[in-house]
């Protein structure tokens, strides 16, 4: 499996993604420049950009590596050479899984010093009411990572199943939005405005919550912009929700693989 995941981080720097993400933290240089828009928030507000800047380029990533990676092996029939080695195809699965998920958090790691470097120069110049919380924006970034690593097996599983790119970008994309409302609906459903839905919707809401992946555990963009104090055992419950359901998702998709036909 290291192979694999070997192979898949070269593939991903040979394909100069890394200096295209080198490329895109240049837009960090215009926030200190956009946050003075915001006369009285301006370090508030350079965090919220730089925090979102973040978002948007490992949502790209998460999406388009985690479903063509396969899926583009499959196509130029990579994987019957590499599936013919001593290796099953689980470790494969696995290793493809693993590869990205290390890029993803060398990527945080890049964009976290990028972050860190604008919110000092602009809360150097413009001195926030309140001090700046530099471990609630490591860890929003950190948990940013897990998000979309969680992200990108479920990419995996599309693409364990699927013979185009078409269901593992779009089936991406989907459950990245699903999963971004169900703790809204989910609040909408128990609310007092909620009461007057029907049951079965209430019961049949509840149920998908449940099952559906909940990614707005992973946003701690509130407690970094207004230094908000974080929760250490909402963490670990969240990193264990992580651990657990990326963990089935990845065995959910290891069973289909080892069971597809490769023609």
């Amino acid at each position: 499996m290291n192979m694999i995941i070997g192979v898949t981080l070269k593939g991903i720097f040979r394909d100069r993604v890394f200096q295209g993400i080198l490329t895109a933290a240049v837009l960090f240089l215009a926030i200190p420049s956009v946050s003075t828009l915001s006369m009285r928030q301006v370090t508030e507000l350079s965090i919220t950009l730089s925090l979102s800047l973040v978002s948007f380029i490992m949502l790209l990533l998460a999406v388009f590596l985690g479903g063509t990676s396969i899926w583009r092996d499959i196509e130029r029939r990579y994987t019957f050479s590499v599936l013919s080695l001593p290796l099953t195809r689980s470790s494969y699965l696995f290793g493809r899984f693993a590869g990205i998920a290390i890029f993803l958090l060398l990527t945080a790691a890049v964009l976290a010093v990028a972050t860190v470097a604008v919110v000092f120069v602009v809360s150097g110049n413009y001195p926030p009411e309140r001090p700046v919380a530099w471990g609630a924006i490591a860890a929003a970034v950190g948990f940013d990572a897990l998000k979309y690593i969680f992200l990108v097996a479920f990419a995996v599983l599309f693409s364990s199943v699927s013979t185009s790119f078409f269901l593992p970008i779009f089936g991406t994309i989907t459950i990245f939005l699903v999963g971004g409302a169900t703790q809204q609906v989910y609040d909408y459903v128990h609310s007092q405005a909620g009461q007057a839905l029907a049951p079965l919707v209430r019961q049949i809401a509840t149920a998908l919550y449940y099952v559906l992946p909940n990614f707005s555990a992973f946003d701690l963009k509130v407690n970094a912009i207004y230094a908000l104090k974080l929760n250490f055992q909402g963490l670990v419950l969240t990193a264990g929700y992580f651990s657990v359901y990326t963990a089935i998702v990845l065995f959910v998709s290891a069973a289909i693989f080892s069971r597809r036909e490769m023609k």
